[in-house]
C-alpha cells in the first residue's frame, strides 16, 4: 500500500492522533524504533515510547511528547510541554521503567512538534530530542 496523506484526513481519527501517527512515521525514518503507542495508565497516557539506535549512550529509550496544532493561535505546538506536563511526563516515565524492568536503561524525553496547515497541506514535524531533563520532583 502506498503512503497518501488523504488516509489520515479521515474524519474518525483526531488531529492529535493523526499527529501522532505522523510522528512516528517521521521518527521511523530517522531510526528509531517505536516499541508503544498511546501506552495508557492510571495515571495518564505516554504518547510514543522509542528506541534511539544512535544514541551517545548506546540504545536509549525515548519518551515522545507529541503535540499537534492546526494552526499558532494556540503557540506553537512545543510550548505546551510546560513544567507541570514535564511532571507528569517524568512520573508516566518512571512508571513505565518500573513495570518493565528498565530502570537501568538509558532514556531521555523528547517532543515532536506537528504543525498542520489546514486539511490539505503537508504538515511541519520538528523534532526536540532531549528536549527536557527528567523533573526533579516525580514523587
Amino acid at each position: 500500500m502506498q503512503w497518501s496523506w488523504r488516509r489520515f484526513f479521515s474524519s474518525t481519527r483526531t488531529l492529535g492522533q493523526r499527529g501522532e501517527a505522523v510522528a512516528a512515521r517521521f521518527l521511523r525514518k530517522k531510526g528509531y524504533r517505536i516499541v508503544a503507542r498511546s501506552h495508557r495508565s492510571a495515571l495518564g497516557e505516554l504518547d510514543l515510547v522509542a528506541v534511539d539506535p544512535r544514541d551517545r549512550r548506546g540504545p536509549t529509550l525515548v519518551f515522545v511528547e507529541v503535540k499537534t496544532r492546526s494552526g499558532h493561535s494556540l503557540g506553537f505546538p512545543e510550548e505546551a510541554v510546560g513544567q507541570k506536563k514535564q511532571l507528569k511526563l517524568g512520573r508516566l516515565a518512571l512508571q513505565y521503567l518500573i513495570r518493565y524492568q528498565l530502570s537501568e536503561t538509558p532514556s531521555r524525553f523528547d517532543v515532536v512538534a506537528v504543525l498542520w496547515p489546514g486539511d490539505s497541506g503537508k504538515p511541519a514535524v520538528t523534532h526536540f530530542e532531549d528536549a527536557f531533563d527528567w523533573p526533579v520532583d516525580i514523587s
